[in-house]
């Protein structure tokens, strides 16, 4: 008969700990009732298909935007006579400094890409249906918040590049009749470039972020949480396939994580531990990926814009591509101005941030605008796919179009005319060359050739669209 061994000090310290740990547990439980409402949340089916964690992937790239965002504000001198000092003491000489600058760019460069791709997916998908229209409305809001945050971010640097940009703001507030020189006045505290730069670093910090802090809990988590996920409709291909599986009598996963086939049933995986599992996967993806740009891509070198200078020439660097749309969009759009009782009306000016405007306002409100025109008031629990609604997916293509015509017109510029100085004074520094520069007649021809074009093609991408759609789902 063997002799029993006296347990050694490590398996009673497991053991003890275990069940401390266990007694705490059903201590706290007994006062507060935690399990009662954990056992079923836990248990909460999330959907299994990949394109759901977009919304996730931008969730976890805002949090990587505030942990580097909180590791540049502990640096950054928001004064304009030193900020691009302290950015480029950052770079350069704080160890690991120019990494985290690098993190923090393409954290919002994805954060921005994933919420552009989250949207598409629920609009060409109707997940912004009833009773999801506050979902969505808050994901627009969010959405021109970023956008906005973004600016005021790059505008921080204090270099050459990011004061043209403040330069161009501050002159379309200008153009603004009556009220331009106080809109001007409020926004820079008097001169360019006055006291914007700490304005824009309180916005920037605290503000926006407190804002968006508040928010996106309440559209990512609040919500969704309390409402029934989207299921997605099964293709023709997987439906024959499921049907083929249990004719032959298979035990297939698809009872726990399957596609839906109904407005009423509700499919997935429990959140715990599948869809826990899968969000961790994809937080070490973004993190992984993240890294990775921030690594071998270098983004928005301070040193080699310098610092601003008034008249200084900008430099050869194009916009980052969000504001893109609104860049091209100014060159497109003629020189009009319009002189009505003294003053000059710049309408060349206005028409691009108009533009975006009622975009965004009528992204905001597209789900009533939806309801009313399709008569459509019912709960919607399945998604569509994008050919069972053919004027939905033909208006977003055209409207994707329209952009991206808008996009091209930022990438080409015309050759600068040669700078001459009196003969008194040093000649003027050499205008840096950008990144594809034409003929002055040619850039014309060009800008022609893109104002025909964002008539045309949006058009026919919206008619090719919805006989494509048509075709499909006849």
């Amino acid at each position: 008969m063997a002799t029993p061994t006296k347990p050694t000090r490590r398996t009673r310290v497991v053991a003890g700990s275990a069940k401390a740990a266990r007694d705490s547990a059903l201590w706290l439980d007994d006062r507060l009732p935690f399990a009662r409402w954990l056992r079923p949340q836990l248990r909460k089916l999330f959907p299994s298909h990949w394109s759901f964690l977009l919304g996730e992937l931008a969730l976890y790239s805002f949090v990587f935007l505030l942990l580097t965002g909180t590791f540049l504000t502990l640096f950054y001198k928001p004064n304009p006579d030193v900020a691009f000092e302290s950015v480029r003491e950052i770079s350069l000489e704080v160890r690991g400094g120019l990494l985290v600058r690098q993190l923090h760019h393409w954290s919002a460069t994805v954060f921005v890409l994933a919420i552009v791709a989250h949207l598409c997916r629920v609009f060409f998908t109707g997940a912004f249906r009833k009773p999801r229209e506050l979902t969505w409305m808050l994901g627009v809001v969010l959405f021109v918040l970023v956008l906005f945050n973004s600016f005021a971010g790059v505008s921080l640097l204090g270099d050459q590049l990011a004061f043209t940009g403040l330069r161009q703001a501050q002159g379309l507030l200008l153009s603004i009749p009556l009220v331009g020189t106080y809109l001007s006045a409020f926004a820079f505290g008097g001169g360019f470039p006055g006291d914007v730069l700490p304005r824009l670093f309180l916005t920037h910090v605290l503000l926006i972020p407190g804002i968006l802090l508040a928010v996106v809990p309440l559209h990512a988590l609040v919500l969704t949480w309390r409402q029934k996920h989207t299921e997605r409709r099964s293709s023709r291909r997987e439906s024959e396939e499921r049907a083929n599986e249990e004719r032959a009598g298979r035990d297939h996963e698809h009872e726990r994580r399957a596609t839906a086939a109904g407005e009423h049933k509700v499919t997935g995986g429990p959140f715990f531990p599948y869809f826990a599992i899968k969000n961790g996967a994809t937080a070490l993806f973004t993190l992984g990926a993240i890294s990775l740009l921030a690594t071998l891509a270098k983004v928005n070198p301070v040193w080699e814009h310098g610092e601003y200078h008034v008249g200084g020439h900008p430099p050869a660097a194009q916009p980052f591509w969000y504001y893109g749309v609104l860049d091209g969009a100014q060159r497109l759009v003629p020189p009009w101005e319009i002189p009505v009782a003294g003053y000059v009306l710049q309408v060349g000016l206005w028409i691009p941030p108009l533009i975006l405007t009622a975009f965004f306002g009528v992204l905001l409100l597209y789900p009533f605008l939806e309801r009313r025109f399709t008569g459509d008031g019912d709960y919607h629990q399945l998604l569509d796919r994008p050919s069972q609604a053919p004027a939905r997916t033909a208006l977003g293509v055209a409207v994707i179009t329209f952009f991206i015509v808008l996009w091209a017109g930022m990438w080409v510029s015309a050759t600068p005319p040669a700078m001459h100085s009196a003969p008194a004074f040093p000649p003027p520094p050499a205008a840096p060359a950008a990144l594809l520069t034409v003929p002055p007649g040619t850039y014309e021809m060009i800008i022609l050739g893109l104002r025909v074009a964002v008539f045309v093609l949006p058009v026919l991408a919206f008619l090719v669209t919805r006989a494509v759609c048509r075709r499909r789902s006849a």
